[in-house]
């Protein structure tokens, strides 16, 4: 006999077309009812123009069988913020350009994926997106007037930034603050992102306004730090430690990028940009170290190939089990 529950088992392999997440994980199914030889299934038209509401009630009812006679699909209207439901949103910060916050925000949802978490990123350096770069993503997201759909990367990491909605990627973006601030609000109450367990967000340099939005306009669980050696990066760091504690949000942890250069041959590992500040910097936030990055010529490799997913390292096991570690330690 067909149950809810089997209907429900069966949604979850509908997948949303562009997305390539099913119709449960991206919290559209809102009620199931079974009746006799009767099955009423209601799905949010969120962000689904008429073509995909089309297939997807030619999906649904293939996938409820042949023991209901009658399948009624129907769409009611809905919001993607109403909709979304987001476990931990965690900011990648820095008070410095060019220290690597989307590098470590790209590695920290790839780590966190390959634990089995259901991962999104959203790209808040509306003016210097490198994101879809990294991830080798080029299709730009689809939506309808309800809404917008994130773009999947390979393994499955929902991705947005205005580098996808650009009409070519070297577009540069020349907008003030308000303008800025208007489309990260956008990406985080108009994307339907469902049902994610981690939403990373990659910040731009600095404690101004696309930093002041996220804080204010998003419920961050917490903020991971990235720096590099030199002392002058640790000075400024500071700067987003204060902001960070200012806005009432905790430092998650410390990452150290370019940290050294390992040379396999001789065994030995150089400090290229001065001696590690990872500990004083572990200190100085009260945060512990989530790992220190090397100059990883394979690394950029990848990253330039758009493969950064393909990147195999204990350090991105590390990082993403320091993570869960300490926001589990935070939750307790």
């Amino acid at each position: 006999m067909t149950t809810e529950e089997h209907i429900m088992k069966g949604l979850e392999t509908v997948l949303l077309p562009g997305v390539g997440r099913s119709l449960v994980k991206m919290n559209l199914v809102r009620e199931v009812n079974v009746d006799d030889n009767r099955a009423d299934i209601t799905i949010s038209s969120a962000a689904l123009g008429p073509l995909d509401q089309e297939w997807i009630t030619h999906q649904v009812k293939a996938v409820v069988g042949t023991d209901i006679k009658n399948v009624d699909v129907r769409f009611i209207e809905g919001k993607p913020q109403d909709l979304n439901e987001i476990g931990n949103i965690i900011a990648v910060m820095s008070g410095k350009g060019g220290v690597g916050k989307s590098l470590v925000a790209s590695l920290t949802a790839v780590a966190l994926r390959r634990q089995g978490y259901e991962v999104g990123i959203l790209d808040a350096d509306i003016t210097g997106p490198s994101i879809p770069k990294m991830f080798g993503i080029t299709d730009r997201p689809t939506g309808s007037d309800s809404g917008i759909l994130p773009v999947s990367s390979k393994s499955g990491i929902e991705i947005m930034s205005i580098n996808l909605l650009l009409a070519n990627e070297d577009d540069a973006v020349v907008w003030r603050g308000p303008l800025i601030g208007r489309a990260i609000t956008q990406f985080w109450e108009e994307v339907l992102w469902g049902k994610l367990d981690y939403m990373i967000v990659d910040l731009p340099p600095g404690t101004a306004d696309a930093p002041l939005t996220v804080m204010q306009t998003l419920p961050v669980s917490g903020v991971i730090i990235v720096f590099t050696p030199q002392d002058l990066t640790a000075m400024i760091v500071r700067k987003a430690v204060r902001m960070t504690q200012h806005m009432g949000k905790s430092v998650l942890g410390v990452i150290e990028n370019m940290s050294y250069l390992h040379i396999p041959e001789i065994e030995k590992k150089i400090e290229l940009f001065g001696r590690s500040r990872a500990n004083e910097m572990a200190q100085a936030t009260q945060a512990p170290l989530l790992g220190q990055l090397p100059i990883d010529p394979e690394l950029a490799r990848l990253c330039d190939d758009g493969d950064i997913e393909r990147y195999d390292s204990e350090i991105v096991t590390d990082i993403g089990e320091s993570l869960t570690k300490a926001i589990q330690a935070k939750a307790s």
